[in-house]
Formats: C-alpha cells, sequence, structure tokens
C-alpha cells in the first residue's frame, strides 16, 4: 500500500469566489502544498530535491467538485501515490471536512520527472519509489494513461483573449503556476459570457449561477514571465443542465499550444442549489461559440 498523508486547510476569505465558494484555483493551490507535505514526510522535501537536481512537474491535472466549501470551513486533503510509470507517477487527492465521511471534491494529477538543468524526463529512481510505496510494486500494474480528449471542431464564434504572463503568476521553478491555468480559463469563461451578454450580474439577477463541476487540464509547454497568450474557448451542450466549455491556450509568438483544458458546467438555482435547465435564452445568445459537430 501507498503511503497516505493528510494536509489541513483553513479556508480564506481571500481564496473565495463572489458566489462565497472556495475558489476552483484554490482546490489546485491546496493539491500542491499537500503534494510537497506528503513528499517532505517520507524524506523527500524541497531541499533534497534541489540537491538532487531534480523536480516533480505537474502534466495533467483532474478535479470534480462535489459539494461548495466556504470561508470558515475546514478541508483535510488526503493524498497518496497512485503508480508509478518510468518517467512518471499518478497522485490522487480526497478532499473531506474533519470528521465527515462525504467527499467534497477528488481529483489527480499526473506528474513527470524532470531533471532541473536540462527540463528534460528522467527515470524515476527505485530508492524513491519505496520511500512512497514502503510495501513495494511488485506485481501492480500501471494505471493507463488515456490521451486527452479530443474537442469538437471550434465553431465560427470562436472566443479569444489575450494576456501577458506577470510576475504574481510565476512560480519558483520560474514558470506559469499549475493553479494559475485555472484563473486563466475562468476569466476567458467570465469574458466570453460578457460578450454575449450574459455578464455574472445578470445571471444572478435571473436567479442562477453556471458552477464548475469538473476540471481537466493538460499542460504542454511551460509559459514563462513575458509570454503574450491567447486563450481560446467555446462550448459543446451536454445535456439539459450542463455543458462542456473547450480552452486552448497558445503563446501568441509561435502559435504554440502550452496548455488545453475543458470544464464541465452546471447551470444552478441560487436558491435552492439544485441544477436547472440551461435557459433557452442563454442558448440562443451563445449559439454562435456553441460547437455542433462532433470529433472524428
Amino acid at each position: 500500500m501507498p503511503a497516505t498523508f493528510t494536509a489541513t486547510f483553513q479556508i480564506r476569505h481571500y481564496e473565495c469566489d463572489a458566489y462565497g465558494h472556495l475558489n476552483n484555483a484554490n482546490y489546485a493551490r491546496y493539491m500542491e502544498e499537500a503534494a510537497f507535505e506528503a513528499s517532505a514526510s517520507v524524506g523527500y522535501d524541497k531541499a533534497r530535491y534541489e540537491a538532487l537536481g531534480y523536480m516533480w512537474l505537474a502534466h495533467e491535472t483532474e478535479i470534480e467538485y462535489l459539494r461548495p466549501v466556504k470561508y470558515g470551513d475546514t478541508l483535510a486533503v488526503k493524498t497518496w501515490v497512485g503508480d508509478f510509470r518510468r518517467v512518471r507517477s499518478r497522485r490522487f487527492y480526497e478532499f473531506r471536512k474533519p470528521g465527515e465521511d462525504e467527499l467534497v471534491a477528488r481529483a489527480s494529477t499526473d506528474w513527470v520527472y524532470l531533471e532541473t538543468s536540462s527540463g528534460r524526463p528522467s527515470i524515476v529512481p527505485p530508492e524513491m519509489i519505496s520511500a512512497f510505496v514502503p510495501e513495494g510494486i511488485e506485481g501492480h500494474t500501471p494505471m493507463a494513461r488515456e490521451r486527452f480528449p479530443a474537442p469538437p471542431p471550434p465553431p465560427p464564434g470562436l472566443f479569444t483573449m489575450r494576456r501577458r504572463v506577470e510576475w504574481r503568476d510565476i512560480d519558483t521553478a520560474q514558470h506559469v503556476n499549475n493553479a494559475v491555468y485555472f484563473n486563466y480559463i475562468e476569466e476567458a469563461g467570465v469574458q466570453v459570457s460578457r460578450a454575449h451578454g450574459w455578464p455574472m450580474e445578470r445571471s444572478m439577477a435571473a436567479g442562477f449561477a453556471v458552477i464548475a463541476r469538473q476540471h481537466h487540464i493538460e499542460y504542454r509547454i511551460p509559459a514563462l514571465l513575458g509570454d503574450e497568450l491567447e486563450i481560446a474557448t467555446w462550448v459543446a451542450l451536454d445535456g439539459r443542465a450542463t455543458a462542456n466549455r473547450f480552452y486552448t491556450i497558445k503563446r501568441v509568438q509561435d502559435d504554440v499550444l502550452l496548455a488545453q483544458a475543458r470544464t464541465r458546467w452546471v447551470w444552478v438555482d441560487l436558491h435552492t442549489q439544485r441544477p436547472i435547465r440551461i435557459p433557452a435564452e442563454f442558448i440562443n445568445d451563445f449559439a454562435d461559440n456553441i460547437a455542433h459537430a462532433e470529433p472524428e
């Protein structure tokens, strides 16, 4: 069995969004911090990685949000390593309020082991594997890695926005922090809604909110300080109360794809907090941004 670790976080007021819920990006920040603490608990803290000249870099993250939490709540984040492959490892996370069995959220991150100086993937050493999985992994079959799901082709009304990578976006690895990508795509979602006549104020006045239920992000190439990014987004309907919004994040200078994401959104009644059918007026106003053809 792998070593498990639980980190506890008190939700701060500044970590909440306009609805009063813990902002989506902060789940990713809690995951990152829990992973660092879990690694340190088995002898691999930041200083040791620096001495070794290696680091873990996130390649793909999925988060499913099951229950909202708010300012003042405490979250216990349980984490463990699910498997190791040649240069990769998948770490799992479960979010709960202390003393409760019901999940608040669950997540996973696929990490790649890199040589810091070159940025190239490196084989995970056996002694490190033994530290994270004390009983050994003999006979354990690594989990299959599926390719990031192909989105439907963008519609004629593909929405794009640009932003420059700022100093506050950068972490100690000298590139945009994993959680910041959640902020990028959140802002793209806010802007595309405003561009189609549905700013948050209008939705709230109409008595509903559009809430993220799942995020899936693939990180391909790190974004660096000063890079100009173009974030493109379009949507595909996924039932009466949900839709999948797709995003690409490219570097403007050379049009290289740095990351891509898919978010499942649900329409929720602000008073009952229960899902509602997507308003027909909302769908009509977004018509040019909705993809109808399925990927081949």
